[in-house]
């Protein structure tokens, strides 16, 4: 009986053991970093991945998973990961879980200056390096390429990008001189004198107008210049 009862007793302290090395072991990881999950806000179009954020994590800090949680400072790791040139903001936090999750909001390119060296122009009228991961589907900005002809160029940029007919159209603006520019539609074969960026949409609203008269009557091919600086008005060059 008491051989039985000393069996008892040592296995009740095994069963102690264990269970203090196992709570033990879970505040332990309670303490640490269990994992990294790095998403994207918005466009599925990706001008910097997942792996290049993990290598900027790794170069700047090492590893960070099984890092203690109170040497992980979460401001930082937001300043480090918007030194990337594509990244426009970065939210960092942990999960109940442990988790270090990052939520990336990348800047997004609405004209490509074809200029030397090469460049965006994103929503915020700054200047955004080309991705070697996507090419992304803008107007493309040519011509006589100064600080005031691109100011220009990011407000009609602005404009068309608030316009469903003339984001799917336009395909580029060219430069002719400060205050003197020009647009190209991906089909039309007509190209667009804009003049300068006065009245704009006074300006697209007559030449929405016009294309849709012309297409109804199937003249749009017979047009060499489209020109709307002339006092609201649309005054065409015929080929």
């Amino acid at each position: 009986m008491k051989a039985k009862l000393n069996y008892l007793k040592l296995a009740g302290l095994m069963i102690c053991v264990i269970g203090l090395y196992a709570f033990s072991s879970k505040r332990s990881a309670d303490r640490h970093v269990q994992g990294i999950r790095i998403s994207f806000v918005g466009s599925d179009n990706l001008y910097v991945t997942e792996e290049t954020v993990n290598k900027l994590l790794i170069q700047k800090y090492g590893r960070l998973s099984n890092v203690p949680k109170e040497n992980i400072a979460l401001n930082t790791i937001e300043e480090v990961i918007e030194t990337n040139e594509m990244v426009k903001d970065a939210q960092v936090f942990l999960t109940v879980n442990g988790e270090l999750t990052t939520k990336i909001e990348q800047r997004q390119p609405i004209g490509r200056i074809e200029g030397y060296p090469k460049y965006y122009l994103d929503e915020e009228g700054k200047r955004m390096p080309l991705s070697s991961n996507h090419s992304a589907r803008v107007p493309i900005i040519t011509g006589k390429i100064t600080g005031k002809a691109l100011e220009d160029a990011y407000v009609i940029l602005k404009y068309i990008n608030t316009d469903d007919f003339l984001r799917k159209n336009v395909i580029g603006i060219h430069i002719l001189e400060e205050g003197n520019y020009q647009l190209k539609f991906r089909v039309e074969n007509f190209v667009v004198n804009l003049g300068g960026i006065e009245d704009l949409q006074k300006k697209f609203n007559n030449f929405k107008a016009f294309y849709a008269k012309a297409a109804k009557d199937r003249t749009l091919k017979e047009y060499d210049i489209v020109s709307l600086e002339f006092n609201n008005q649309v005054v065409c060059t015929k080929i």
